[in-house]
């Protein structure tokens, strides 16, 4: 019998019912799909998972074995039987959500996500406030970065306790195009994005970019880097990208 290929079709079980699915696809996905709610804050269908915030844990059989594991980087395989909400899983996800309580205590997210499990207060040492307390490392912001925008202006820098998302030396990202996607993507709002007299500020890359001003109707809209960077990569005149797309769209 030959080994299944990603994208083959099989058969697996959540909590005992029978579903078909695609060899390789994330578990969570399935689970998603199929209308179980398993929680999550470091994934996004968009980008490659990664498992960091370590809440979208379930338990998997496969044969004689069984463990819990977490859902966004585990491949559906044929025969595997899910549990999503099993005592030792409500457990380990308590425990979790206590560790990002004490990480993150100011973070709404998190406090709303601890309070759907029971979890008020933490036994950890809570860390001290700063501007990276919202920042749950889940690492979506330089994903999409990397794999969406492919400009690679942020990343990880340090280890344990002192590991932060920063922009280069955590001064300015002179790579960020200023399009927002990791604002978008930001599970806890940690970002920070303002627009006003005709500059987009993202705060936490240190980034202040011009926005471009309509031809058509005279309104601020995109970043003139970012147009420009789309010029380059499309073929497209920056002149065409002079307009607002409400303004493009308007146009018979």
């Amino acid at each position: 019998m030959s080994h299944p290929k990603k994208g083959d079709k099989v058969t697996f079980k959540i909590e005992g019912r029978t579903y078909d699915g695609r060899y390789g696809d994330s578990l969570l996905e399935q689970l998603r799909k199929h209308g179980y709610e398993v929680p999550s804050l470091c994934y996004h269908e968009a980008v490659s998972p990664y498992g960091s915030c370590r809440l979208c844990l379930v338990e998997v059989k496969k044969g004689k074995k069984q463990k819990v594991t977490t859902s966004c980087n585990y491949p559906v395989q044929e025969g595997i039987e899910v549990f999503v909400n099993t005592e030792k899983v409500r457990r380990y996800r308590k425990v979790v959500l206590q560790l990002h309580l004490s990480k993150t205590p100011k973070s709404k997210a998190v406090r709303d996500l601890a309070a759907e499990y029971g979890v008020m207060e933490t036994p950890y040492e809570v860390q001290e406030q700063d501007k990276d307390n919202d920042c749950v490392l889940c690492g979506l912001c330089s994903r999409v970065c990397d794999e969406i925008v492919h400009v690679s202006a942020i990343s990880f820098t340090g280890r344990g306790q002192n590991k932060r998302m920063q922009s280069p030396y955590d001064e300015t990202a002179e790579a960020c195009i200023g399009c927002g996607a990791c604002v978008y993507v930001c599970p806890t709002d940690c970002i920070g994005l303002q627009e006003s007299d005709g500059i987009r500020h993202i705060e936490k890359w240190h980034r202040d970019l011009p926005l471009q001003t309509c031809e058509k109707c005279g309104k601020q809209f995109f970043p003139t880097f970012m147009l420009m960077e789309f010029s380059k990569r499309t073929g497209i005149s920056k002149d065409q990208l002079n307009i607002c797309p409400a303004c493009r769209n308007s146009v018979v």
